[in-house]
C-alpha cells in the first residue's frame, strides 16, 4: 500500500478511483446513486448522491477498517498527536459517552464538572457509572458556569480515591478553560484517566498561542468535533487516545453502539478536514482570532453590551479563555440572550449559536468574511437602539448547584410518577431538563428539584428558551421517583 503522509486523504482517494469505477451496484443504499429518489438527489446534489456508498473492499469498513480508513485514522492520530485516532460518525454525543465507557463499569466513580454536555450524563444513565461532580466557579455577573479549580478536583480525588476517572471540559461552550495540565498530574498520580471533551476545541490542536490541547496536557481520551470548528460535516467526530489507553479495546467499545453502515460522506469529510487543518489550521484559526477580537473590540463600544475575553482568566476556575469564542453578556441593554438571539434572527437574518437567559454565542470561523462580521456588530447596535430597556426583573445567573439523591441510572429506570413541573418541588427528577443549545442539564436524573430550578425553567420558557429532555415534549410535566 502506498505510503502516505499528511498532504493525502488516503479515503479521499480510494473515493475518487471509485467513483471512476462503472460499477454496477446491487448493493445497498438503495437510491442508487440518487436514481432511486429524485428530489432528493436534486437537493443535495448528483455527486453527493453517488459518494453516498456501502461498505466494500476498496473503502474499507469502519468496524475492522484495515486499509484506507486504518491510514486515515492513523493520519489524524498523527496529526492530532495521539496514539491513535478513531472516526466516529454519531457525533461527539457518542465519543463522550465511548470515553467514559471505556473508563468506567457498572457502580465505578467518575469525577466531572456538573455543567458537563447531556451526552456525559447519559453515559452515566447507560453504564451505571456513579458521578462525582464538581461544581464549576460561576460569575454572577455573567451568569455562567465556569471551569473547576484545581483545588476542587484535588478535593474530590482526595473524598473519591477510588474513582476511576476525571472529564474535563477543555473550553466550556463560552470559551472557559480549567487547569487541564496539573489536573492531569493529580489524576495521573492517583491512577485515575482523564477524559476530555473537546467538542468545542479541535483548534487548540493547530492554532498558536491557543489554550493546551487534550493530547498536549497529557490527557488519556479526548472526544473532538471536528464538525463545530475544524470543517468536517455535522455529526463527524473523532475520539483520540493517548499511550497508556489499549486501542484494541477502544475499538471493541465503539462497536458496541456505533452503526455498521457509516456514512462514508462523513467519514470522508474528516479525512479532508484532518488535511486542511495539518496545511492550512495556523492561517485559518489566526484568521478566526482576529475576526472574534475585532468583533469583541466594536461590540464592547457600542455600550451595554459585554464581549468577555481573556481579561477574565484567573489562573484558578478561569485558568485559561478560548478567543475564537464571541460570547456576549446582555443584560445590561435590558434583554436576555434568547431575547437577542430571536431578533437576530428574526428581524436581521443572523442566526447565532446560542442565546441563553444572560448570553449570546456566535461561532466564528475563517470561513466568515468582514461583512458578516460587521453586519453582526451593526445589528446589535440597532437591537441595542430599538429594543434595549433597564435591566430589571431579568434573571442574575445561569447555573443551579444540584443536590444529588441517585444515581442517574438507579433514578432513570425506577418507578416513576408524572407531575406538573409547577407542582414537582420537593421531588427527585427522573429524566432531564435542559436548554438547548448548550445542552447543559438544569435537572438531571437522580437530582433534587427545588423551588429554584422550578423558577428557572418557568423564566426560561417565558423568554423563549428552547427547552428538551422530558418524555413530555411541552416541557410542561416532570417525571420523578414514586
Amino acid at each position: 500500500m502506498k505510503e502516505y503522509t499528511q498532504k493525502d486523504a488516503p479515503l479521499y482517494e480510494a473515493m475518487i478511483n471509485q467513483r471512476e469505477n462503472p460499477i454496477v451496484h446491487l448493493d445497498v443504499p438503495g437510491h442508487k446513486g440518487g436514481r432511486g429518489n429524485k428530489e432528493l438527489r436534486d437537493f443535495i446534489g448528483k455527486e453527493c448522491m453517488r459518494m453516498d456508498v456501502n461498505s466494500m473492499k476498496a473503502l474499507d469498513n469502519l468496524c475492522h477498517p484495515i486499509s484506507v480508513i486504518k491510514k486515515a485514522q492513523e493520519l489524524a492520530a498523527q496529526a492530532f498527536g495521539a496514539k491513535e485516532a478513531f472516526f466516529v460518525v454519531n457525533g461527539t454525543t457518542a465519543a463522550v459517552q465511548y470515553m467514559i465507557m471505556t473508563a468506567c463499569k457498572d457502580g465505578d466513580k467518575i469525577i466531572m464538572p456538573r455543567n458537563v454536555h447531556r451526552s456525559a450524563i447519559n453515559a452515566l444513565v447507560v453504564t451505571g457509572a456513579i458521578p462525582v461532580y464538581v461544581n464549576p466557579g460561576t460569575n454572577k455577573k455573567l451568569g455562567i458556569p465556569l471551569g473547576m479549580s484545581v483545588e476542587d478536583v484535588k478535593k474530590a480525588m482526595d473524598e473519591n480515591p477510588d474513582a476511576k476517572a476525571v472529564l474535563v471540559n477543555n473550553p466550556t461552550y463560552y470559551g472557559i478553560c480549567s487547569n487541564l495540565e496539573e489536573i492531569v498530574k493529580l489524576a495521573h498520580k492517583r491512577n485515575m484517566m482523564v477524559l476530555v471533551d473537546e467538542a468545542h476545541g479541535t483548534h487548540f490542536y493547530f492554532g498558536e498561542n491557543m489554550p493546551p490541547s487534550a493530547m498536549s496536557a497529557g490527557a488519556d481520551m479526548a472526544a473532538v468535533s471536528l464538525h463545530k470548528t475544524g470543517g468536517s460535516l455535522t455529526q463527524s467526530s473523532l475520539l483520540l487516545i493517548g499511550e497508556n489507553v489499549n486501542g484494541g479495546y477502544v475499538h471493541q467499545i465503539i462497536n458496541l453502539t456505533q452503526t455498521t453502515s457509516a456514512s462514508y460522506l462523513l467519514m470522508v469529510s474528516l479525512d479532508l478536514a484532518r488535511k486542511n487543518l495539518y496545511l492550512n489550521g495556523r492561517e485559518m484559526f489566526k484568521k478566526t482570532v482576529d475576526y472574534a477580537d475585532y468583533a469583541r473590540e466594536e461590540i464592547n463600544k457600542l455600550g451595554g453590551y459585554y464581549a468577555y475575553g481573556e481579561e477574565l482568566i484567573n489562573g484558578n476556575d478561569i485558568y485559561d479563555f478560548d478567543r475564537t469564542k464571541l460570547s456576549v453578556h446582555t443584560l445590561d441593554i435590558g434583554l436576555a440572550g434568547i431575547e437577542v438571539y430571536d431578533l437576530l434572527r428574526d428581524d436581521y437574518g443572523i442566526q447565532i449559536e446560542l442565546g441563553d437567559l444572560g448570553n449570546i454565542l456566535a461561532i466564528v470561523s475563517a470561513g466568515d468574511r468582514e461583512l458578516e462580521i460587521e453586519r453582526f456588530i451593526s445589528a446589535l447596535s440597532e437591537i441595542k437602539r430599538l429594543h434595549g430597556k433597564k435591566p430589571t426583573g431579568l434573571f442574575d445567573h445561569e447555573y443551579i448547584n444540584p443536590t444529588v439523591i441517585a444515581s442517574p441510572k438507579v433514578a432513570f429506570y425506577s418507578e416513576k410518577e408524572k407531575l406538573p413541573i409547577n407542582e414537582s418541588s420537593g421531588h427527585v427528577c427522573t429524566e432531564f431538563v435542559m436548554c438547548y443549545p448548550p445542552g447543559i442539564p438544569i435537572l438531571a436524573p437522580g437530582e433534587m428539584i427545588t423551588d429554584e430550578i422550578v423558577e428557572y425553567i418557568r423564566y426560561a420558557k417565558e423568554k423563549g428558551c428552547s427547552l428538551t429532555g422530558t418524555e413530555d415534549l411541552k416541557i410542561e410535566n416532570i417525571n420523578v421517583l414514586k
